[in-house]
Formats: C-alpha cells, structure tokens, sequence
C-alpha cells in the first residue's frame, strides 16, 4: 500500500494480493480518519460480494474466483467499536463481460487498485439496528 495526501483527499494504491477493506481499516487507523468517503477502481483476482435479505438478516454470498476489472467501488468510512468500519460496494466485470455487483464482504487486488479517500472532519459511529440486522450510522 501507497498513499499521500492532496488536500483532504488521499490518493491510496494497493498492490497486487492485498485486501481492500483490510487496508483501508489499517490506513485510517493509521492516519486518523474517522470519516470519509471512498471511491475507486482497478482489477480483482478474488472477490466475495453479496445482497442483503432483510428475511434472513444475512448477506447473500456470491465467491468469484478469477481475474476482473473493478469498474466501481465506492463506500465509506465510518467507525464501530473503536476500530475504523469500512462499508464498500463494488462492480465487477468478469472475463466474458459479465457484471457482478454487491455489498464487499471481501475482495482482494488483482494488479492495482487506486482509491481517493476524501476525508471529512468529524466522527460517525454505527450502532447496531437489531430489528434490522444492520449497523446504522448514528450522528
């Protein structure tokens, strides 16, 4: 991982076999963001991503093992629990043009990624919703 800061943006590149949200979980404790915004793109060679079912108060989970291209990514960066909380969605397309698209639950880099991290000042925590199975932004 990579990274400097231009304003109150960070331009962050992650290398070949690391995790996105991992990483960013480091970065932001590491350098103190307790808010932010992220957008990005780059390849994937592994990714996990899914949809939630408010029935079942899970997330689908669809594994995709191969090389793609990560059209968009985009999230945020909030804090639970003391510890940074990064909350990304991503599109994939896979060798045959095929679009895959969800909640991250895990993605690791294929070749590059390049994400701009705009961070904001202040401090969003999450609070658990159990009537809907899902950490909510409380602010």
């Amino acid at each position: 991982m990579r990274y400097e800061k231009f304003g109150d943006t960070w331009l962050v590149r992650l290398d070949l076999g690391e995790e996105i949200s991992e990483s960013l979980k480091i970065f932001c404790g590491r350098e103190g963001i307790r808010l932010a915004q992220v957008n990005g793109l780059g390849a994937a060679n592994r990714a996990a991503i899914g949809v939630f079912v408010p029935e079942k108060r899970v997330y689908s989970r669809e594994e995709l093992d191969e090389f793609m291209e990560i059209i968009s990514l985009t999230g945020n960066v909030t804090w639970v629990d003391d510890q940074p909380f990064v909350h990304l969605h991503a599109a994939l397309a896979d060798q045959r043009h095929g679009i895959h698209c969800g909640h991250v639950l895990e993605m690791y880099v294929g070749a590059t990624c390049e994400l701009f991290v705009s961070a904001m000042p202040g401090q969003v925590t999450r609070v658990r919703d159990e009537s809907l199975g899902i950490n909510l932004m409380h602010f």
